[in-house]
């Protein structure tokens, strides 16, 4: 009884303190337990974070809530308060994610992943694609170096796609999406991704029953808080200005332009060209490890740039083809706007080189010789899907199926060159490592397709 009511008089006392959060107006009609559900969801909180009941999380998160579930409980308010207390570091991350997120968001929809499960990078690595974990996790989505190679991710002397926002996007993608063809639950897959999908098989079998909060006690101790703090991250970025926590400004945010870059450019003669900040060109493509652009004729490179202006297209276009040789051309391709779905174009300048201008209109980049210079012939302009698409070439034979059959005579370069995909991501997807196989076999030329029986 004496614990009934030491109970008792703490709930009373937090929620008077709760009460003096609100506006006076407000607080009886809390008090009275007849409050506006809107309002409570809407209030400002300005007293200590530890003071407020779980309703009004429960009801922001239910709110925000899609296919993934936003359960509410005291593990997950833990790193609500956490998170709360590191307002600056917040704010910082809700500048980046203008950024990352509509990238994350595209690759997500297609692949058939919630897109809310793009907060789970932000729990990874704080939108930081240089990040690296003590046990070696590298870039925004901290793969490791053997799943990542699993899922398509090339790390050479020159690059690691681990640190590219746009490959890296695509082998989370199709992490998650085979763990939820596993487990059926997208919980269990961001559990998953993790601890591996063995330890989740191996909590699932000593619990009996296929639920991340039932079997939560027999996963590792950071699993047990890795879907509590995604889940926290979730509200924190729906709701942190109910915190007081506004977004910092990114510099590049929704002003960039994609080159093609078919040859080696260092990333210190663009920066010159452009007349930009070599460590701002740096952080727009962090794959490049030794700042060089490795593009080839066979396999194009691509580089962000910061959206630059008319006059330094022309020292652009001379660093990227190596003048005065002006034999081959550089491909400019503009950037996906992060404010329209509206696919962009590529448009490739042929021999013989005029001096260039940029003449903009939406979602496309279109360069035409200023009057006076030499004639140049019409300018051979191929739509593509988007930006967001990866090492795939802009333009392909025929759509790739998920499976392929092979028959005689195919090679993996062949079947790669018939459908326009990269012959390393074909390898990754089938963990082969030659080009050679044998007529009969189903070769996947899908990284989100359903895994094969056959």
């Amino acid at each position: 009884m004496k614990r009934i009511l030491t109970f008792a008089t703490l709930l009373v006392s937090l929620q008077i303190v709760k009460a003096h959060s609100l506006p006076i107006e407000d607080s009886a009609r809390l008090m009275r337990g007849t409050y506006s559900q809107k309002k409570l969801r809407d209030t400002v909180l300005i007293a200590p974070i530890g003071a407020y009941s779980g309703s009004i999380f429960k009801l922001r998160l239910d709110s925000i809530q899609k296919e993934v579930p936003l359960v509410y409980n005291e593990y997950v308010q833990e790193y609500i308060d956490l998170y709360m207390r590191h307002r600056d570091e917040m704010s910082h991350v809700m500048g980046l994610s203008k950024y990352y997120f509509p990238i994350y968001e595209k690759i997500f929809h297609d692949a058939g992943i919630p897109t809310e499960i793009k907060y789970l990078s932000i729990v990874e690595s704080k939108l930081d694609p240089n990040a690296v974990s003590r046990v070696g996790a590298t870039g925004p989505w901290q793969f490791m170096a053997q799943t990542a190679k699993m899922y398509g991710l090339s790390m050479t002397e020159y690059v690691d796609e681990r640190r590219d926002p746009i490959q890296a996007s695509y082998a989370a993608a199709a992490y998650l999406k085979d763990a939820y063809q596993e487990f059926g639950d997208w919980l269990l897959a961001i559990a998953s991704y993790n601890c591996g999908k063995s330890n989740v098989e191996h909590a699932i079998e000593k619990a009996g029953v296929v639920d991340f909060w039932a079997i939560r006690q027999y996963l590792p101790l950071e699993t047990r808080s890795y879907v509590p703090a995604y889940i926290a991250m979730s509200y924190v970025m729906n709701y942190g200005g109910k915190h007081n926590i506004a977004a910092d400004n990114w510099n590049f945010n929704g002003r960039i332009d994609t080159v093609m870059v078919d040859r080696f450019v260092g990333l210190d003669n663009v920066a010159k060209a452009l007349n930009i900040n070599q460590g701002d060109l740096a952080l727009l493509n962090p794959a490049y490890k030794r700042q060089i652009v490795n593009g080839t004729k066979a396999l194009p490179r691509r580089m962000i740039i910061p959206r630059a202006e008319q006059r330094n297209y022309t020292a652009l276009y001379n660093v990227l083809n190596n003048l005065p040789a002006p034999s081959q051309a550089a491909v400019i391709n503009h950037a996906v706007n992060l404010e329209t779905t509206a696919p962009p174009m590529m448009v490739t300048t042929p021999a013989p080189k005029p001096v260039i201008v940029v003449t903009k209109a939406p979602s496309v980049t279109t360069l035409k010789p200023v009057a006076g210079a030499a004639s140049a012939t019409p300018a051979m302009i191929t739509t593509i899907a988007s930006t967001v698409t990866g090492t795939k070439p802009a333009t392909q034979k025929e759509k790739a199926p998920d499976y392929y059959t092979t028959k005689d005579g195919d090679t993996l370069e062949t079947i790669a060159d018939n459908y326009g995909l990269d012959v390393r991501e074909i390898k990754a997807w089938n963990r082969q490592q030659t080009g050679k196989v044998t007529a009969g076999k189903k070769i996947r030329l899908n990284p989100f397709a359903k895994a094969s029986r056959g």
